[in-house]
């Protein structure tokens, strides 16, 4: 049986979480000189570029696959999302875009209901209604409703549920790493199509940034996933929420972004839904 380690894994998380605000501050800067395509291409090639050390060791054997046409969808929802995240960061205020970001799991209960037939409780409908408001207040709905980039943010958090579904409906068959790797691949492949035309040349600091940026990304997804196999969601999930604090840090230090009281109000909103959905079971 495995031990369960909370503190370590709670402090694994806190790290990823620190590592993916840095993450968003680094395509936040990069976005005034690169465009969108070039920061989504090479952040899924650097993901790609990661598993040749284990191709070469191990081969292609253990990433042989049965469902391409999942990953296809999977690639389909995650890229979309991060072409929509990526677009947010570089619009909106920083710890704006990041609560886009970590309120998707309140659209997951939903798209689980209509996608996979899993059953929609009133707890879940009450916690999901309660972090919807929240994004509401981040998002500042005007006379038009919503602004684009605004509108940009919650598809992001939609695409990224829907992402999130499919995941779940793979994970009975393939393993994490399996995912991961084709996600890159089919993400690297498919963000190729719209850079032929998008392509800009970049001097080696943009380079260094857009490889800072790929491995931040990839280090902290594997962080996650270590600290998640040391403790269950239950027990370290809200930790996770601490990328907003150090992206709202970062940006108050580098841009003197300061958070309104809508913004932290809806913060505070999504952050009691998520300890509320977490703790669910």
């Amino acid at each position: 049986m495995r031990s369960v380690k909370p503190l370590q894994g709670a402090l694994l998380l806190a790290l990823s979480a620190l590592l993916f605000a840095f993450m968003g501050a680094g395509i936040r800067e990069i976005s005034g000189s690169v465009n969108n395509e070039s920061i989504v291409f090479f952040r899924n090639l650097i993901g790609v570029l990661f598993f040749l050390p284990m191709i070469l060791v191990s081969g292609i054997q253990p990433l042989k696959t049965v469902h391409l046409k999942s990953h296809l969808w999977r690639a389909t929802y995650g890229l979309a999302a991060m072409y929509c995240f990526f677009y947010a960061i570089a619009h909106l205020p920083l710890a704006d875009a990041m609560l886009f970001t970590y309120s998707a799991p309140l659209f997951t209960p939903f798209i689980a209901r209509w996608w996979l037939k899993e059953p929609l409780t009133r707890r879940m409908l009450l916690t999901s209604v309660l972090g919807l408001i929240g994004v509401l207040l981040v998002a500042k709905p005007s006379d038009a409703l919503l602004d684009t980039q605004a509108l940009i943010g919650l598809a992001a958090s939609i695409l990224a549920a829907f992402a999130f579904v499919s995941i779940r409906e793979m994970s009975n068959t393939e393993p994490t790493f399996r995912i991961v790797f084709y996600f890159a691949l089919c993400s690297t492949l498919i963000a190729a199509v719209p850079l032929s035309w998008a392509w800009q040349p970049l001097d080696n600091h943009q380079l260094g940034m857009l490889l800072g940026i790929g491995l931040l990304a990839t280090v902290s997804q594997i962080i996650m996933s270590k600290a998640y196999a040391l403790a269950p969601p239950g027990q370290i999930g809200p930790v996770a929420y601490l990328a907003i604090v150090f992206a709202g840090l970062i940006a108050w230090w580098l841009w003197g972004e300061v958070p309104d009281v809508l913004s932290v109000s809806g913060a505070l909103l999504i952050f009691a839904a998520g300890l509320l959905s977490i703790s669910r079971r």
